[in-house]
């Protein structure tokens, strides 16, 4: 009888199973026990069917089935008892059988067995069949499986079951096994996979299949269990696999190396599946589904299991090598040319995940010394190899130090053997490193600088060493991408001037080959159009019709490769792929070209992740808000692996969107922010869904930790970031303007997101190019934190409320993150310029703020806050304010332990310049608390702070000094302030409250005094003209004032008239002390006004009247401290008229409307005292004039310096309106013959009206041109026989006339031979021929001359009028250059006609030298006419 033999039917009249339960109840004696199993014999006696009796005993305990099939432990014996005894009367049935058929009983209960096996599988075949092929039994039949293995348990603890002859009989006629039966068989340890290894000779044969066919099927849903299943089933063959095929041993035997080949065998072909299904699958749900199974078994869980540490680790290194040096199709060159689609987020999402899983249990030095042997020993699949790296550098931070140093290994091996392989795998992988972005490895740039860019490079050993390196790089050229050509040319290695043309060799050939990839660029561009043109009209265009036809070369070489550049084709057509179409219907596509075209469009969609998941869509921003969401789960989970992983895939998208090409970039140090212009929609857009991104993971994360104890997931967010400068540049632009102009509007959520954004941003770009703002309300290009810190105004409470907001988020998070770090890394977490914001802000709007004690540790006592949780809470509680959160950071001691640092302390000069851009009308104090908030600001916190550290140290000089600079640099930050905010009026801000501390500050420094008050008077009066004085020569860079240097000196003395006039006069005029008496010292006055205030007058030659009362006012009430002060008065105003002739002729000018005032200040002074006789001189000298004006009896000429009395006529005139006729007469009366004195008014008032008459040139009035013009035709017939006039215009030889340079500023001066001949060329023939007869008029003549000459040189000769009055279009002026041809001219004849006698021999060289440079013919013609020499002639 065989074992095959089948098993006859027999009739039941009664089941076993209801046999047994009528005595179950009834079992308490022994005998019981005797009699129920004589009965059960006798009923098997009758009924042999063992197939029934076996499923009879399955069914006898539902619940143990459930507990075998969870793998829990059995019920009690006491509810067991049915299954026991079953499985006893089994094997003594099968004993009996046995017995009477003659056959081992092995045999009988595998035959048994195999039936009832084959009825549980055959049953789901069936099953199977009417829908489609289960891998898997379905959840009933697993059960059945399992309770017929239990028994076989049984049977095989009895020694009645042979696990040889079991499987032997299971492959009978090649039956192929289940692979679920094998692993219950192996579960259940009937028998183990590795016997079926040992002993199945076809096994590599049926498992290879059944391992694809399980783990390509996916399980209905909804069966949970059976995918449990599934995995373990994976896990039990590959666990047994590698712990067969690796496990080390020293001396193997013949049939364990067998073995070991055979499970290599099996791995190395599901690897391979594996890693064809990368190349050929399209979507990750099909074919690949099945891949990404297999995996998952690449895990550390299996070590333990059915393989030793060392097996695992050995199977993984094998696999790696394996899959590195799968199908090693592509070159070197190809690498070099494609290494950019072979980045991190490029790559098929299945080949990353298995370089994931196979890297996971060894370190990052480990992996890339395997990696370097390698590449030294195998050849390679290049694209395989580069993706590794990008993987290993992505998933592993700690893999960015052993990089660099495989690639300095590689190098020195290069260099010392001139290994090219070496060399190019170094280049190759660190173009790879580079490639994921500087937030994974150095850029290219820095890369290759660091390596050759020095002396000390690998290459700079030997020339050898420089030609390996030179031919190396050229070599490469025909492969480069442009990029990396850029990086060699702005940055070529080091080489020695000696071999400098080696250099130049390989940088001519990289130029051209950049030249030579133009044309692509040209073709894109052509592209572009053409498209855009066919999406507007709908047809293919003339242009690129004509060119297929009759510029073929092209259309086939340039156009149709840059139009079928291989991408990611979009589900739905778009304009390109529309275009492409039309042409290829066209028949203006080569078929091969365009079959081609498609296959690399489907390559390249399998290697896009994100065009993989999102089938439905390929919208950029789709796929990046979708990546954004998986990033924010990532952040939650806490997987930093898959987190860096999708960063990684979020900058590919991101490059996408900007795409900024690398090469634009290089060498870039400075980042322009345009922060008037807008930015386009679309990348507005993309920036707020960054933005809003980065503050819900933020939100997230802070649910769960404090800032120091989350992951380092937000500074590599935005190191990201940093990769694309176009990108960083939108992202700056945005958080400027969201800064700036829509503070106010911000949610706590998105400022506390926000600000910790900013931070990060600030710390990761500590090395990146620097903010230029344009316009540029910054001086000079900032770091990024301080750029955006531009955006924070304070100028009024709203924004002082959303500048400290947000300034108190960053920091608080500064703080917190910061915390536990080197201070070093502390600050780079804290933003200097935030934290400066709220040094000023806090105690401003937090008065509590400016009463908490605070020394060199921080607050003291009860003030002190040291809990750092409880700041971070005080944060992010939805209930807690900004004033609350303001003050705990106040009192925090690390918030003022940064004040000691040097760049987180804010100067007083630094709190002036914000103090004065705040708008009182929209202040957040009312007029009282400012005035209380600076005074704690200036008396309290800055006046005794160490000057060190920003304050005065106690020096009230220093304060005062500080607060003139502040008033006086008021202007150009308003005009910054314009630049950066429209909105922000010039008026209105805190500068009278700052004149008001400075008025304060004056009087205490005068009053507090030691020496009394008079000596103080003269410290503070030293002090403020020693302060002009220096701020005036700082403004003046050298003696020749560029435009600029004079605008910025006018600026300065224009802004300190203002403080002058809001000082008491009295601080301005020096009253000393010596021998007993007191007297007045105007010496640093009359010096300041000759200097300084000279220089700004408007019109020139005349201080304004509020600038001459005030320095009169400080004269009359400095003499009240002396003993006599009238006689001081004449004193002081004696000196005045003899060294500041300014200040006399504006106190003339002005004396009309300072008289009363005057006079009333003294009487109060001095008690009706008489008005000195030097002041009452004024009053003399106005009536005189007046008198002569209006042809009235002439009183006699008063005792006065005749610039005073040309002074008085000069006044008078200009009273008239300008009126010449009355004033001929008055003139007729001063004829030069009348006296020396009457000479020198005269000359003075010809002074006075050249000066008017230049004034009208350059700053051109009706009417008053003509008049003045015609005042000095008149003065001049008086003058022109005389040689004084000719003084006023000789700056060397003026003599009594030395003080009219006094008067007017130095431009003027310099104008002065202009007007001369401006005036002459004007005049009448006779008056000419009178004046060329004129004593030293030649001098004067050819001086003149060289100063216009110098004059045009310099480009600043006076133009005319742009819209003539109609007085100038009756009488115009002449155009620079008609006078400098008409001088020339008039100058020539004027040699000729002049005597050589008219020059002594010293003047005649000194003027011939002088012109030889400027004007040789009117050397030689003083050579030829005037020269001894010639006299015979």
């Amino acid at each position: 009888m065989s074992v095959s033999a089948s098993c006859e039917s027999v009739p039941q009249e009664k089941t076993l199973s209801s046999l047994l339960a009528s005595h179950v109840v009834t079992r308490q004696k022994k005998e019981d026990g005797q009699r129920l199993q004589e009965a059960a014999i006798q009923l098997l006696e009758q009924q042999q069917n063992l197939c029934s009796l076996l499923r009879e005993v399955e069914s006898l305990d539902p619940c143990n089935i459930s507990c075998i099939q969870n793998g829990e432990q059995k019920p009690p014996a006491s509810e067991s008892i049915s299954s026991d005894i079953a499985g006893s009367l089994l094997v003594c049935e099968l004993r009996h059988q046995a017995t009477q058929l003659g056959v081992p009983v092995a045999v009988l209960s595998v035959k048994m067995m195999l039936e009832r096996l084959m009825e549980i599988t055959g049953s789901e075949e069936q099953e199977e069949g009417e829908d489609k092929r289960r891998e898997l039994l379905t959840s009933s039949r697993r059960a059945q499986l399992c309770v017929l293995l239990e028994f076989s348990k049984e049977l095989l603890s009895q020694g009645a079951l042979c696990p040889k002859l079991l499987w032997q009989e299971y492959r009978r006629n090649q039956r192929l096994p289940k692979l679920e039966v094998v692993y219950h068989l192996h579960f259940y340890n009937i028998f183990t996979l590795k016997y079926i290894l040992e002993s199945d000779e076809g096994l590599r044969f049926w498992l290879v299949p059944q391992l694809k066919a399980l783990c390509s099927w996916t399980p209905p849903q909804g069966e949970e269990e059976t995918k449990q299943v599934q995995q373990k089933v994976l896990s039990m063959v590959v666990g047994v696999l590698v712990g067969s095929g690796f496990e080390p041993s020293h001396e193997p035997a013949v049939p364990d190396r067998r073995i070991s080949l055979l499970c290599c065998s099996v791995l190395d072909e599901m690897l391979f599946w594996l890693l064809d299904t990368v190349d050929k699958s399209l979507t990750l749900q099909s074919a690949g589904a099945g891949a990404k199974l297999w995996i998952q078994i690449f895990d550390a869980s299996l070590c333990g299991v059915s393989a030793s540490t060392e097996a695992l680790q050995r199977f993984f290194t094998y696999s790696l090598t394996q899959t590195l040096t799968y199908k090693p199709r592509l070159t070197v060159s190809d690498a070099i040319t494609l290494q950019n689609e072979w980045t991190f987020a490029k790559s098929s999402w299945l080949l990353t995940s298995l370089f994931r899983k196979l890297a996971l249990i060894f370190s990052a030095e480990l992996l890339l010394r395997h990696l370097q042997q390698v590449l030294e020993s195998h050849e390679v699949n290049w694209k395989h190899v580069l993706c590794f790296l990008s993987t290993l550098l992505v998933y592993n931070p700690c893999a960015q130090p052993s990089l660099r140093e495989l690639l300095s290994r590689l190098l020195s091996s290069a260099f010392e053997g001139y290994d090219l392989e070496s060399m190019i795998t170094a280049f190759l992988l660190a173009r790879q490193g580079a490639l994921e972005g500087t937030g994974i490895f150095s850029s290219y740039s820095d890369w290759f600088k660091m390596s050759f860019g020095g002396g000390s490079g690998y290459h700079a050993t030997s020339k050898k060493s420089l030609v390996f390196l030179l031919k190396f790089l050229s070599d490469l050229v025909p492969f480069e991408p442009p990029q990396y050509l850029k990086v060699h040319i702005l940055h070529p290695p080091y080489i020695p001037p000696k071999h400098h043309s080696l250099l130049m060799e390989y940088i001519s050939l990289a130029k051209t080959r950049l030249a030579d990839l133009k044309p692509h660029c040209q073709a894109a561009q052509d592209v572009d159009k053409a498209v855009s043109l066919f999406k507007s009209t709908g047809r293919i265009s003339a242009t690129v019709m004509e060119a297929s036809i009759f510029r073929r070369p092209y259309f086939l070489t340039r156009f149709l490769p840059a139009l079928l550049m291989p991408r990611v084709l979009p589900v739905k057509a778009d304009a390109q792929m529309t275009f492409i179409e039309a042409l290829k219907k066209a028949d203006k596509i080569p078929a091969a070209q365009y079959s081609s075209y498609m296959e690399s469009c489907q390559r390249q969609r399998q290697q896009d992740r994100s065009a993989v998941r999102l089938d439905t869509s390929d919208d950029p921003l789709e796929v990046l808000k979708v990546q954004l969401e998986e990033f924010t789960a990532l952040v939650v989970d806490g997987d930093d692996g898959e987190m860096l992983a999708q960063l990684s895939r979020i900058s590919q998208a991101l490059n996408v969107i900007f795409p900024g090409r690398p090469e634009e970039f290089i060498g870039q140090t400075v980042i322009k922010l345009h922060i008037d212009t807008l930015s386009s929609e679309l990348n507005v857009k993309v920036i707020n869904m960054i933005l809003r991104n980065f503050c819900q993971c933020m939100l997230d994360a802070s649910r769960a930790n404090p800032p120091n104890k989350q992951s380092l997931w937000a500074s590599r967010f935005v190191s990201v970031l940093l990769g694309n400068t176009y990108l960083l540049s939108n992202l700056i632009h945005r958080l400027w303007d969201l800064f700036h102009n829509q503070g106010s509007s911000l949610s706590a959520a998105h400022l506390l997101g926000l600000a910790a954004f900013v931070v990060h941003l600030n710390a990761s770009m500590s090395h990146s190019p620097l903010i230029q703002l344009v316009p540029p309300i910054l001086p000079k290009p900032v770091p990024v934190g301080e750029a955006l810190s531009s955006a924070l105004v304070c100028s009024t409470h709203t924004n002082m409320l959303s500048c400290v907001r947000l300034c108190v988020a960053a920091v608080c998070y500064g703080i917190c993150r910061g915390d536990s770090l080197p201070q070093q890394q502390q600050q780079d977490y804290i933003l200097s310029s935030f934290y400066k914001k709220l040094l000023y802000l806090i105690p401003r709007l937090l008065p509590e703020a400016r009463r908490t004690p605070i020394t060199a540790d921080g607050p003291v006592g009860e003030y002190q806050e040291t809990n750092l949780p409880g700041l971070w809470s005080s944060v992010t509680d939805t209930n807690s304010t900004w004033r609350r959160t303001a003050w705990y950071l106040w009192r925090h001691t690390a918030f003022h332990q940064l004040e000691r640092i040097p760049q987180f302390q804010l100067l007083f000069s630094e709190w002036l310049a914000i103090e004065l851009r705040v708008q009182r009308s929209q202040d957040a104090l009312s007029d009282p608390e400012r005035q209380e908030y600076q005074q704690w600001a200036c008396f309290e916190l800055y006046c005794s702070r160490p000057e060190e550290q920003g304050g005065c140290g106690g020096d009230m000089k220093s304060l005062c000094s500080h607060l003139l600079n502040a008033i006086m640099d008021q202007q150009s930050s308003d005009q910054s302030l314009e630049k950066l905010d429209h909105r922000v009026s010039d008026t209105g801000t805190c500068l009278p409250d700052i004149l008001s501390r400075l008025q304060e500050l004056v009087y205490e420094m005068e009053a507090t005094n030691l020496s009394g008050s008079c000596s103080g008077r003269a410290d503070v009066c030293d002090f403020l003209f020693e302060f002009v004085s220096r701020r005036c020569s700082s403004t003046v860079s050298s003696v020749s004032l560029s435009v600029s240097s004079e605008l910025r000196l006018q600026h300065s003395l224009n802004t300190w008239n203002r403080v002058l006039l809001a000082l008491p006069a009295v601080l301005f005029v020096k009253v000393k002390a010596e021998g007993g008496s007191t007297t007045l010292d105007c010496n640093k006055l009359i010096e300041h006004v000759n200097q300084h205030q000279r220089k700004v007058c408007s019109p020139a030659g005349l201080l304004s009247c509020h600038i001459t009362a005030h320095f009169l006012r400080g004269v009359l009430c400095a003499s009240v401290c002396c003993g006599y002060p009238r006689e001081e008065v004449n004193k002081v105003w004696s000196e005045i008229s003899l060294h500041c002739p300014l200040l006399l002729t504006s106190t003339l000018h002005w004396w009309e409307c300072l008289s009363p005032v005057l006079l009333s200040l003294w009487s109060r002074l001095c008690d009706g005292e008489p008005l000195s006789e030097q002041l009452q001189l004024l009053t003399d000298c106005q009536h005189w004039a007046y008198s002569l004006d209006n042809s009235l009896p002439s009183p006699p000429v008063p005792p006065a310096p005749a610039l005073l009395l040309a002074s008085s006529l000069h006044r008078a005139w200009r009273g008239r309106g300008g009126d010449n006729q009355g004033f001929s007469a008055a003139l007729k009366m001063l004829r030069p013959e009348r006296g020396t004195l009457y000479q020198q008014v005269l000359v003075f008032l010809l002074f006075l009206c050249v000066n008017d008459y230049l004034s009208a040139l350059l700053y051109p009035q009706e009417k008053s041109n003509q008049k003045t013009r015609s005042l000095c035709t008149v003065l001049l017939s008086v003058l022109v026989d005389s040689a004084d006039w000719l003084l006023i215009f000789k700056s060397n030889e003026q003599g009594v006339y030395q003080s009219v340079t006094m008067v007017t500023s130095d431009e003027y001066t310099q104008l002065l031979p202009w007007a001369f001949y401006s005036l002459l060329l004007q005049q009448s023939a006779e008056l000419l021929q009178r004046a060329v007869h004129c004593p030293g008029f030649l001098h004067t003549a050819v001086l003149c001359y060289i100063g216009l000459l110098q004059l045009f040189l310099e480009g600043r000769t006076p133009t005319p009028t742009a819209e003539p009055s109609e007085k100038q279009v009756t009488d115009p002026q002449l155009e620079p250059f008609q006078i400098l041809s008409e001088t020339k001219k008039f100058l020539l004849r004027v040699i000729s006609q002049t005597s050589p006698i008219a020059l002594s021999s010293s003047q005649l060289r000194q003027l011939e030298s002088e012109c030889a440079d400027l004007d040789p013919e009117v050397a030689a013609a003083l050579s030829v006419h005037l020269s001894p020499e010639m006299d015979f002639l």
